[in-house]
């Protein structure tokens, strides 16, 4: 097409424009969409997208792994008492076995610990749970080694089935320990005579890194 003349005469004065249509018409069109054609640009190019599911999965296997090492550490505090007998009978040597797991009791005045006096913590033979400070301990002439209390939720207490005894276990492992009597008359902060088998004690001295 060829060029227009365009004639303009304001205020009576005449001016003459030539206008090329080709021009005209390219002024009139639409703006590009800058925004538009980045986001199709983005879409053509798939690599942020790559990116970002890439991140989710990491997180994701990140999440998972910090589950699985809080199941393993919850499973680890509870595997005391998840011990079968076999595996107890593996660990613990007969006699450990018959006192801690059997409930048996060692001949009065035969223990290690029955006269023993030496500053540090008793724990449980079978599971390592302290369970008496030595300050607890005195001499009862029973012939077994005697504590008047136990370390706070250390120790169980189940009345024997006649309801003539009250038996104590360590709490950790359900391990028999002996029996607590109340009442007898020692001069004792709590009046209560803890009676322990030996067999169910393994004493850590007070300057030991292991003691409480």
């Amino acid at each position: 097409m060829g060029s227009q003349i365009l004639k303009i005469s304001p205020f009576g004065a005449s001016t003459t424009s030539i206008i090329n249509p080709a021009t005209l018409s390219k002024s009139r069109s639409a703006p590009t969409n800058h925004i538009g054609e980045s986001r199709r640009r983005e879409s053509r190019n798939p690599s942020s997208y790559r990116i970002s599911v890439s991140s989710g999965l990491a997180l994701n296997r990140s999440n998972k792994s910090f589950r699985s090492r809080v199941v393993a550490m919850a499973a680890a505090t509870g595997s005391a008492e998840q011990k079968s007998e076999e595996e107890w009978r593996a660990i613990l040597s007969p006699e450990q076995f018959y006192i801690l797991r059997q409930k048996g009791t060692e001949y009065p005045g035969t223990g290690e610990y029955n006269k023993f006096n030496e500053d540090g913590v008793y724990k449980c033979a079978g599971c390592g749970t302290p369970l008496y400070k030595s300050t607890t301990k005195f001499n009862s002439g029973c012939g077994w080694p005697a504590f008047y209390e136990g370390l706070p939720g250390a120790i169980n207490r189940t009345a024997d089935p006649d309801g003539s005894r009250i038996e104590i276990t360590c709490a950790a492992c359900g391990g028999h320990l002996g029996h607590v009597f109340k009442g007898e008359g020692f001069p004792t902060p709590t009046n209560e005579r803890h009676c322990v088998n030996s067999v169910s004690l393994k004493f850590t001295p007070a300057n030991s890194d292991s003691s409480p």
